[in-house]
């Protein structure tokens, strides 16, 4: 079992690893009828989306989609997933992605997708993507 304050300093380096994220996702149509689309992180820095990948985005979608999809998509890591696996989700963002990598839609609204994905996904969408650090805090305290 872990101590409280051990807890405390677990769920503190999260949310110092999760600094960058915005505080408010914005959907896909938003973005792209402004001139410098873009979401305002945490830590009050502002993070530009590159209009090229909004493109990109957008024609992996139907426009009905496009005010579905909050950007930028998050890529969760954490342990919980195994070794080298991501979960994404949202059923809009799921479709999205699976559609970029040309891979089968998940029945659900999230899916799994291992580094080798990750990599090509982050290549394709570097600044309309993040990743995000989650624990699942129930497990560290041994009270499943």
């Amino acid at each position: 079992m872990v101590a409280p304050a051990d807890t405390k300093i677990l769920v503190k380096t999260i949310q110092t690893l999760n600094q960058h994220l915005p505080s408010r996702r914005r959907s896909l149509g938003e973005l792209m009828a402004e001139e410098k689309p873009g979401v305002r992180g945490k830590d009050n820095a502002f993070y530009v989306m590159d209009k090229a990948e909004l493109e990109t985005i957008s024609q992996a979608l139907p426009r009905f989609m496009w005010p579905r999809l909050k950007l930028p998509i998050l890529i969760e890591m954490s342990p919980d997933f195994g070794s080298g696996a991501c979960r994404i989700q949202g059923e809009v963002e799921c479709i999205a992605i699976s559609n970029l990598l040309n891979q089968k839609r998940p029945k659900r609204d999230f899916m799994i997708i291992y580094m080798p994905d990750v990599r090509a996904l982050r290549r394709i969408l570097p600044t309309t993507t993040q990743y995000a650090f989650v624990a699942n805090l129930r497990s560290v305290e041994g009270t499943y």
